[in-house]
């Protein structure tokens, strides 16, 4: 593990492997270095790029200087970008993703991003984010009810009850309750793109780079619906479908699409 100064001086923890271009993978909510999507698919592409995985701040073994906000999340990626060269290429997934989207925006230098399905609503195939859904995370991890606040967000995002109901008793269960208070981080960052209607006109109009908006065949229609309307409306995307996949995307059918687009032309 090695860890490197953000600009408010919170020490991120990150890994790397592999050699050849950088890319750094950006993971979405309760997600980080030792459990989520980054690792398993960071092994598969080490052969051809230097990979990074990291920590965002509050998780693993990164720090969590307050307030929080999410200028904050996007100086961490900038100093993991200085720390890869100067320049890498970003994949991020779910809330990740939209995380990667904004640090492109704000003029960090990506030379190409994927994005794997970050949860936005754009229509009424699914119900608007509440306006308070943040604060109301903030509140139960407040009251040291981690284990309600992960529950609530699981069953915001979908899952059903049932599901949500034997998460519980399983291991992997505590360490969800042990990030639970980054929730709120991920919500602050997609909470503006939940309300069921069109992306305003000139957002992201800065996130020029180089952009496969990415989508799993089986995930539900209003995250499809979102990533069809997010590839029309960037200024340089394109749409890719991962036949057969979910939200949870296998690792050995999403590298390769990965390894093939960012070696192109780079």
């Amino acid at each position: 593990m090695n860890t490197v100064a953000s600009k408010d001086g919170t020490r991120i923890a990150f890994e790397r492997m592999g050699q050849g271009p950088a890319l750094i993978l950006v993971d979405g909510a309760l997600c980080h270095r030792a459990m989520g999507p980054s690792r398993p698919v960071a092994e598969l592409l080490a052969a051809r790029f230097t990979v990074y995985i990291y920590d965002r701040r509050g998780r693993g073994d990164s720090g969590n200087t307050a307030p929080y906000s999410i200028e904050r999340e996007i100086e961490d990626l900038a100093a993991l970008i200085e720390e890869a060269g100067g320049s890498a290429f970003v994949c991020g997934f779910s809330s990740g993703a939209a995380l990667g989207l904004e640090a492109a925006n704000h003029g960090l230098p990506i030379r190409k991003l994927a994005l794997y399905e970050a949860p936005f609503i754009v229509d009424a195939t699914y119900p608007p984010s509440p306006g308070d859904f943040a604060a109301q995370l903030y509140s139960l991890v407040s009251a040291n009810r981690r284990g309600d606040a992960v529950r609530v967000f699981m069953r915001r995002v979908g899952v059903p009850p049932v599901f949500v109901m034997l998460m519980r008793l399983m291991p992997n269960w505590s360490k969800l309750e042990a990030v639970a208070h980054t929730l709120p981080y991920d919500i602050t960052i997609v909470q503006g793109n939940q309300r069921g209607v069109p992306f305003p006109p000139g957002q992201w109009a800065s996130a020029t780079a180089p952009t496969l908006v990415l989508e799993g065949g089986k995930s539900p229609a209003w995250m499809r619906n979102a990533m069809h309307a997010l590839a029309g409306f960037l200024p340089n995307a394109k749409l890719h479908t991962l036949h057969g996949q979910t939200h949870m995307v296998k690792a050995k059918v999403l590298a390769p699409v990965l390894a093939e687009y960012f070696a192109a032309g780079g």
